[in-house]
């Protein structure tokens, strides 16, 4: 005590002690703290395979349309459709971007997580959660998902919301980690059959962009978060981050996005668009091939969507394709009298493929 009385006086060290319990006490502080104090139970590397693939080839679905139910499953439908995910009976993990409580393309439409829920049940799905963890001065999440209308869709579809700073985690190795050899993972990774990533397309001030790879780190705890674990290789990290899982199914919310600035706030665009892919490469090099044609940022604009530092360690990882050979794009126009899709196809195209028309 007299060691940390030393140049305080008594009165206000004693209202920092007090701020200090109080601060690790409250719903928000204990949610973060806790879980740095305890060991997490031991878990594997979620190894699984793509199931939407013809040939040597993995499939990957662009769809234009304003009826945002209607373009997930035509997206869906277009890679295979959900029987080849084998839901029936079983749990499903939806893992949206509630990075706090500001609305679309900050966090993932909600219309986008109703969607896919209700075809999850159609298809005889047991039970469908969803489930992310906001930034770390934006908790607590359950707030968040009630201010974005995440509750109100979870209440509609019958899914049960899971804030993962409320349940435990579960420590991964990583032998393949150049920058982390282990993280903790959220819990609900290890408690469902099928979990599916629903991230929204948007550029990041520290991290270029944040698409498919990016949206794992909601499920990491944030003490092996990029930011932390190698400032000047978050891209890196990111990737190395997706080691410790493989979701079943990555639906990309493209119906508005963030072109500037991000993740937080920035220039957004209304483009109407959904993506769906069994790999997460795939889906990062469509949705930077997106940005391309809306954005203006030269980190953007003057980078080849392969040569992105996330997308290359994911392909040094082994992540999904590894070029454009491996890659088979098929896209529905569901409302062609509006302007500009195939304009944006053709720079995809140009940016995934090098196709030229």
């Amino acid at each position: 005590m007299k060691i940390a009385l030393k140049g305080m006086p008594r009165r206000s060290f004693l209202i920092v002690l007090g701020v200090t319990i109080l601060m690790f006490f409250t719903f928000r502080w204990r949610a973060i703290w806790w879980h740095f104090l305890f060991r997490p139970k031991k878990g594997m590397v979620q190894s699984r395979r793509n199931r939407f693939v013809e040939g040597e080839k993995g499939l990957l679905s662009i769809v234009h349309g304003r009826n945002v139910e209607k373009a997930v499953r035509n997206a869906i439908d277009l890679i295979g459709g959900m029987e080849k995910l084998d839901v029936f009976g079983k749990s499903v993990l939806l893992k949206p971007n509630i990075l706090d409580a500001l609305p679309s393309p900050t966090t993932t439409h909600p219309q986008v997580v109703k969607a896919v829920a209700k075809i999850l049940y159609e298809y005889g799905a047991r039970h469908v959660l969803i489930g992310d963890m906001s930034a770390f001065f934006k908790l607590p999440t359950r707030k968040n998902m009630d201010l974005t209308s995440m509750k109100l869709i979870a209440e509609e579809v019958e899914a049960e919301l899971v804030p993962f700073e409320e349940r435990g985690w579960h420590c991964v190795d990583l032998p393949q980690g150049r920058f982390l050899k282990r993280v903790y993972v959220a819990d609900a990774l290890f408690e469902v059959d099928r979990i599916i990533n629903l991230p929204v397309i948007k550029t990041h001030r520290s991290a270029t962009y944040s698409i498919a790879l990016k949206n794992f780190v909601g499920a990491t705890h944030f003490r092996h978060r990029p930011y932390l674990v190698d400032r000047s290789h978050w891209e890196e990290v990111i990737a190395e981050l997706n080691l410790a899982y493989t979701p079943d199914l990555n639906i990309i919310d493209g119906t508005r996005l963030m072109v500037e600035g991000g993740p937080w706030k920035g220039r957004a665009i209304d483009a109407n668009l959904i993506i769906a892919t069994g790999d997460r490469i795939a889906a990062d090099v469509a949705g930077l091939g997106v940005l391309k044609h809306y954005s203006d940022l030269p980190q953007i604009r003057g980078v080849d969507v392969w040569e992105q530092r996330q997308v290359k360690r994911a392909i040094e990882l082994g992540m999904g394709a590894k070029g454009k050979d491996e890659i088979e794009l098929r896209e529905i126009d569901l409302e062609p009298a509006l302007p500009g899709f195939r304009n944006v196809m053709t720079t995809v195209k140009k940016a995934v493929f090098g196709e030229e028309e």
